[in-house]
């Protein structure tokens, strides 16, 4: 049997560690960026209709997607994000489907699915096992600055655009804190993964 561990967070709250940390432990990762890079690949069917969508001017030089023009247009503005969620994320959830499907044939013990838009795109019935990764506002919005030079007001901007960390908390079965040292962090995953494997057992 198989458990499949919903991994997601707020931008910012180290997710991206968290996941690096089960991927240490051996443990399998379906990961829902990758994937949305993979499906809008030159020569895909997603990147044909972006294209007849938004027009080529979210085209780089050598034809590859260009995602920072791509998230200016759609960034602000919910219509423009609507159409591009009904593009790409039917083909998304396509992919992860099949990737877990093809982990419960193998009979894989414990698989994460880490994926940023996890509640907002509702993959709740496709995982075992809600996991998030939070920290307190203020650590969020330092970290945010940091990593993408941003002022307060354009980090609240980008925290605000996403499900809050709150929500995501309060339809977790499991909540990592990451605001201590990363060793406390690793912990908590170790912890989460022994309890996993013993109820498999």
């Amino acid at each position: 049997m198989t458990t499949v561990i919903g991994l997601t967070g707020g931008i910012a709250s180290g997710k991206s560690t968290v996941s690096k940390m089960f991927a240490t432990a051996g443990i399998p990762i379906i990961d829902a960026d990758k994937i949305a890079h993979e499906v809008v690949a030159p020569n895909t069917t997603a990147l044909a209709d972006i294209i007849s969508t938004f027009g080529d001017t979210v085209l780089t030089a050598t034809g590859q997607l260009d995602r920072h023009k791509l998230g200016n247009l759609v960034f602000n503005n919910d219509d423009k994000l609507a159409e591009l969620n009904s593009i790409v994320q039917p083909v998304i959830r396509k992919v992860i489907r099949s990737r877990i499907d093809r982990f419960r044939s193998r009979n894989t013990p414990v698989v994460v699915l880490d994926a940023p838009l996890l509640l907002e795109q509702h993959y709740e019935k496709d995982v075992d096992l809600i996991v998030v990764v939070s920290v307190p506002l203020k650590i969020q919005q330092a970290r945010l600055m940091a990593r993408d030079n941003l002022s307060l007001a354009e980090a609240n901007e980008r925290i605000e655009s996403q499900l809050s960390l709150a929500n995501k908390v309060a339809k977790a079965d499991v909540v990592i804190d990451n605001s201590q040292q990363l060793e406390e962090t690793r912990l908590q995953v170790v912890n989460l993964l022994d309890k996993v494997r013993q109820t498999a057992d």
